[in-house]
């Protein structure tokens, strides 16, 4: 992720709102650019708190208090409340229709009881389990509303429970402790008024951030007798980014931003105490508003499940017409026999008064109606409710061992793979896009200061290296050191002591030499002297540069080099902070501790540190001044004020006054902006300004990360005015950042250019390896990312997603007809036609073959259509920035992208937006049905990462909200090769194989029933027990599909990741589509009229009782599924043994059981028909017939047509290379 786009890159209009509006959730982030409604308010709709009166500040307005609720519900509204929502699934309702009509004694198929059993446990299975979870929230804010804080009552502090805070009162937190609400700081233990907090708990970045306390109140907080005032602030919003408010405080008005401002959830650090006002608590803090869960995701998969069950619908309804209807004619056919016929009876034939009284009939009208709903009871396992149960489990199970595996695994960060969301991991076997942020995704996230241009010289190609300087020999201490000092002086060919000294001293201590021996770990361990500290770091220095800003000339460039790493070391937001050292030195060197650099941006630590190795540290930082050691000597400068970076101006300035009352503003930021910025071009200037942009694009071809130096010197008369600016830009209520803004445009222009720097974000380990994986695989890697292009163009190299034979389609254009041109032309040039012409251009392609032999056309027809073909078999890469597609991504713009983009083998996006990042995964996604995957890391991939199909979070350097946002998370991108290729191979699968046998297992069941109602006179009578119904789906043949769907593979790991042509499965659907539907349901209603006529053939001559031969279709039918089951298992193990096996003999054992109660009808059953030779015949035959047609079919597919994943089981059967598999892959995805 880009560090400086934390916020935005630009504002975005009509395509960015339509983008907000799909990710169907409030924004847990929202950034500094975005334009919030609740945030453009007016004087008179703010929010007045009186400080340290909390009565008088909800007397009037009423604000919540500050207890906490996150459950979902209460001891009343439980029941009625988890009900309504489970019953959002309409296959819930229609068990519960179901169930309600087998309450009527005309439609009593099943006992009352028993039909109530299976919603009611699916229900109390999934209430247990919402209940536990609610119960454990209500735990969570127990403890947490039942906290204690010191708040201000009578002239002291007391303690008093987090819930029972007001807005209005007076908290005192203490170092370590957990900030309870949104609190305005008025003091701190430091006399300047600064405060160290760490927002983890928050946006999930462990870096501490620095929070001031108002001058005007931070030294008289102490007197507590003396603490009022009033603020007048926003009302409560999420954006955690910003704050805007002013206070007054004894006849004074002061503005408050976002740095005056602790928020609850933050945790206070490296400080003794703060003293604050609330002004928002409870459910209003920043944290609660900003507490929305993310976007529920269904699977694709199950998508056309609901399909193939609407299907399903279909011939139940049939199924129950034809049963009604037969009913009806054969009651006609019968009406004047219905008293001495089987199934029906008019009257009773008893004795009393209830002899010849009409006995449970209708008439043949309303029995037909009734026979049609006792149809649908039961038949209703038609429509399988088991199966949510069935993926629920084996989507857990699934997610258990990604967990567990230990190849995704990252040791360097003690990060495990993360399953967030259990409904979508079939969604990762048929993953087409792949979208990426670049920083801190693919690459570390670690920046290494690497090159500088100063006053248009370029330095960085000869950088004195640690690795250098390593020995590997076993001499003294003394020795090591005297062969430091020998390749010092060869490099810095000086022989003044007292140089050569400091430069020993930034290179190591000596208490380094006897710990480790390796003098590299400890290079430029920069001694601060005065104050006896250090700063460790391994910055490679550059031995010219170091010469330069130790000569003692005052000409330009060395002015301009002094004021270029003045500008490093303070223009920024990064807080030093002394930590205690161990090491004990030897007494010249006085060090007694070290410098810890503490930033919100890992590109300002890397600054930061680089000016330190070059002389100079940031010492010390208040909201006042600031301390850099230059070379030994503090220089002490006034703060004047901070314009921070923003996603409009691109760029961040500091003003700062000098010992000698001079004046300056120092500037840094990207190119694009800074440039435009800089004073007219004189001669020097020029030739500076030229060869800077030279570097520029040097160091960008290198993969660096940019950024331009720039300062200038302020009059009395601009910093006059420039301060009264800010004064009322700061304390404005309405507009402040556009004010800001102005504001800072007003002192940021006419700057003399100092250089660029060049900082170096190294790729993550395997990420060019996965990338070639996943292109092998069929997926389309794209990277959105907010660097400049060259950088982005560098890294897609190295990363191997570019290659140098790819034609470059670059489009940066600066309006919308040049945007529209731009691509019309690349369409035009590379002959791009849209998506459904590609696809007739396959077929039209083969055509053409047959044709050419035959049919000679004319030649200029015949040579433009070669140089088409040549031209489209050429690789192409899209490369657009952020600018083009603020008009791009309009209605009328996105079809062109769209079939641009889409005919590109590789697409890069540059200088994009966190919304234009969801905007390009929108365009993808609304107009294929292809799977969409976006994986980032930091706060601007958020609203990416929620768009795509599924979304994945890399734990990376810049805090967890990606990862809090994502679907799956990770702690390296490598990952996603195994996590796609092997685990997405198989949960699709799975899946797809336990959706179909789930089809298969219930229809086969429900087509017997109708075969045997049939048979008796559509009377919906059954041969089979209510219990045995009930169990069938529950428990008889419910394990072995949950322990399949879990542990099966067809494939072995290192096979998947050897040959990533065997992914494409997924993208033919080939474990699931409406083909395999047709064929299993043929093949079930072969199977059903084997179960059923095998046995009726068998003992059509005998006398066996109905419930006898339910019996035998009980076990037939549970044996049946079984073996059917058995033919499809990839991999045999123990555990598939003994579920699928075991199944058999738990319903023999459940029979025996059941056989064995007196009081139901099919008692001893199971005992006579187990000593009948024609039993066992029965089932032999079942079995025999009814998978032969599949057994045959199989095997002939398996020959004659095998699948690339047939090819490789064989090849592994056989442990031999699949050769021919990639020419059977190609074909079969072609």
């Amino acid at each position: 992720m880009e560090l400086h786009n934390n916020s935005t890159t630009f504002e975005i209009s009509g395509a960015s709102s339509q983008v907000q509006e799909k990710l169907n959730k409030p924004q847990r982030t929202r950034h500094k650019s975005f334009q919030f409604e609740e945030d453009l308010i007016h004087e008179e709709d703010s929010r007045l708190i009186f400080v340290n009166d909390w009565r008088r500040t909800n007397d009037k307005y009423e604000f919540t208090g500050n207890e906490i609720r996150t459950s979902k519900y209460t001891l009343i509204t439980f029941l009625p409340k988890n009900i309504f929502i489970q019953f959002h699934r309409v296959a819930y309702l229609y068990f519960l229709g179901i169930a309600a009509l087998n309450q009527l004694p005309p439609l009593a198929v099943f006992g009352r009881t028993v039909s109530l059993f299976p919603l009611l446990f699916v229900l109390s299975v999934t209430a247990v389990k919402d209940g536990y979870e609610d119960w454990r929230r209500h735990r969570s804010d127990e403890v947490e509303n039942n906290r204690e804080a010191l708040v201000l009552c009578v002239h002291q502090f007391q303690k008093k429970k987090w819930k029972k805070i007001q807005a209005g009162e007076v908290v005192k937190i203490c170092a370590n402790e957990t900030i309870p609400c949104d609190m305005v700081l008025l003091g701190t233990s430091d006399p300047s008024g600064i405060a160290y907090v760490q927002t983890m708990n928050l946006d999930g970045e462990s870096n501490l951030k620095t929070r001031y306390a108002r001058q005007e109140t931070a030294s008289i907080v102490l007197d507590v007798g003396a603490i009022s005032g009033l603020i007048r602030c926003e009302q409560p919003n999420r954006n955690i980014y910003e704050f805007r408010a002013n206070m007054e405080f004894n006849g004074q008005r002061c503005p408050l931003n976002q740095s005056n401002i602790v928020l609850r959830g933050c945790q206070l650090k490296n400080t003794e105490w703060v003293i604050g006002v609330v002004v928002y608590a409870g459910q209003e803090t920043k944290a609660m508003l900003n507490s929305a869960a993310s976007p529920s995701k269904r699977s694709k998969l199950e998508i056309y499940m609901n399909r193939e069950t609407l299907w399903l619908s279909v011939f139940l309804f049939i199924m129950c017409l034809v049963v009604a209807l037969g009913m009806g004619l054969w009651l006609e056919r019968h009406k004047d026999h219905l008293d001495t016929l089987p199934y029906y009876r008019k009257r009773y034939f008893t004795t009393g008064r209830s002899s010849g009284k009409t006995y449970k009939y209708y008439g043949i009208y309303m029995e037909t109606f009734f026979s049609f709903l006792s149809s649908i009871i039961v038949f209703q396992i038609m429509i399988p409710i088991s199966l949510y149960i069935t993926m629920e489990l084996v989507r857990l199970g699934q997610s258990y061992f990604m967990i567990e595996d230990n190849h995704m695994y990252d040791s360097s960060s003690d990060t495990r793979f993360q399953c967030r969301s259990l409904n979508i991991n079939e969604d990762l076997g048929q993953v087409r896009y792949v979208f990426s942020d670049k920083t801190g995704t693919l690459t570390e996230n670690k920046m290494e200061f690497q090159r500088a241009s100063v006053y248009g010289k370029n330095y960085g190609s000869s950088l004195i290296r640690p690795d250098l300087l390593e020995e590997n020999g076993s001499g003294s201490d003394q020795d090591d050191i005297q062969k430091l000092k020998q390749h010092l002086f060869s490099h810095f060919q000086t022989k003044d002591l007292g140089k050569l000294k400091y430069f020993i001293d930034i290179g190591m201590s000596r208490e380094a030499f006897t710990r480790s021996k390796e003098i590299s770990m400890t290079l430029h361990a920069t001694t601060v002297k005065g104050r006896g500290q250090k700063l460790k770091s391994q910055i490679a220095i550059d031995n010219e540069l170091m010469q330069l800003l130790h000569k003692d000339l005052a000409g330009d460039e060395r002015i301009a080099a002094h004021e270029f790493f003045l500008t490093l070391a303070a223009c920024n937001t990064v807080i030093p902070i002394p930590t205690p050292s161990s090491s004990c030195m030897e007494s010249e060197s006085h060090e007694k501790g070290a410098i810890d650099y503490q930033g919100e941006s890992p590109d300002e630590l890397a600054l930061v540190a680089a000016a330190s190795a070059y002389g100079y540290t940031l010492f010390e930082r208040t909201s006042g001044h600031i301390v850099i050691d230059v070379n030994g000597e503090k220089l002490r400068l006034d703060l004047l004020g901070l314009h921070e970076f923003d996603s409009v101006r691109k760029r961040m300035s500091v003003v700062i006054r000098f010992p000698d009352n001079t004046v300056k503003v120092l500037v840094k930021g990207a190119d694009s902006s800074m440039f435009s910025i800089l004073a007219e071009d004189s001669g020097r200037n020029s030739h500076v300004r030229h060869a800077t942009q030279s570097h520029l694009t040097e160091y960008a071809s290198q993969g660096l990360r940019t950024l331009v130096v720039a300062a200038r010197d302020l009059t009395d008369e601009e910093l006059s005015e420039w301060q009264c600016k800010y004064e009322d830009a700061s304390t404005s209520l309405t507009d402040r950042s556009v004010k800001l803004r102005q504001t800072a445009a007003f002192i940021e222009c006419k700057l003399n250019l100092l250089g660029a720097t060049g900082i170096e974000d190294k790729l993550q380990d395997g990420v060019p390896e996965a990338i070639e994986s996943l292109r092998q695989a069929g997926i389309k890697v794209w990277v959105l990312t907010g660097d400049k292009q060259e950088t982005a163009i560098s890294i897609g190299l190295s990363s191997k997603l570019l290659t140098t034979d790819m034609n470059q389609i670059i489009i940066n254009g600066n309006s919308e007809d040049e945007c529209r041109s731009l691509l019309a032309d690349a369409k035009a040039k590379y002959f791009v036609k849209s998506l459904d012409c590609r696809n007739k251009y396959v077929k039209y392609k083969r055509d053409a073959e047959i044709t050419l032999d035959r049919t000679k056309s004319s030649t200029t027809p015949q040579q433009h259509a070669e140089k088409e073909e040549e031209v489209q078999s050429t690789s192409h890469a899209l490369i657009i920035d952020g600018n083009s597609l603020v008009y791009v991504l309009e209605k009328d713009l996105e079809s062109e992208l769209f079939n641009l983009a889409t005919s590109c083998k590789v697409v890069l996006c540059c200088r994009v937006a966190p919304l234009q990042k969801a905007g390009i995964v929108d365009l993808i996604k609304s107009r294929t049905d292809d799977m969409t995957l976006a994986i980032g890391d930091g706060a601007n991939d958020v609203s990416m990462i929620q768009m795509a199909d599924v979304g994945v979070g890399i734990c990376g350097q810049e805090g967890r909200q990606a990862v809090m946002a994502s679907d799956f998370a990770m702690g390296q991108f490598r990952y996603l090769k195994r996590l796609l290729l092997v685990h997405g191979h198989w949960n699709y699968q799975r899946v797809g194989y336990l959706v179909l046998y789930n089809f298969y297992r219930n229809a086969v069941f429900v087509l017997m029933l109708f075969w045997y109602i049939l048979f008796t006179a559509f009377s919906t009578t059954s041969a089979l027990t209510d219990l045995s119904s009930v169990f069938y789906s529950l428990i008889y043949t419910s394990i072995p599909t949950i322990v399949v769907g879990i542990l099966d593979k067809d494939l072995n790991d290192e096979t998947l990741l050897q040959y990533p042509r065997l992914y494409g499965a997924g993208h033919r659907q080939e474990s699931y589509n409406m083909h395999l539907f047709w064929i299993t349901m043929i093949d079930t209603l072969w199977q059903s009229l084997v179960i059923f006529f095998v046995p009726v053939f068998i003992y059509s001559e005998s006398s066996i009782d109905i419930w006898s031969m339910g019996s035998l279709w009980t076990i037939a039918i549970v044996i049946l599924v079984s073996v059917h089951l058995a033919m499809d298992i990839q991999r045999w193990i123990l555990v598939t043994h003994v579920a699928v096996w075991g199944s058999i003999v738990i319903t023999y054992g459940c029979m025996i059981a059941v056989d064995s109660i007196p009081i139901f009808p099919n008692y001893g059953t199971i005992y006579h028909l187990a000593k009948l030779p024609s039993y066992w015949l029965s089932i032999f035959l079942i079995l025999t017939i009814a998978l032969l047609p599949r057994f045959l079919f199989k095997i002939i597919r398996q020959s004659f047509w095998p699948s690339d994943i047939q090819i490789a089981r064989e090849a592994e059967i056989l442990g031999e290379q699949p050769d021919n598999m990639h020419s059977t892959s190609s074909k079969a995805s072609g």
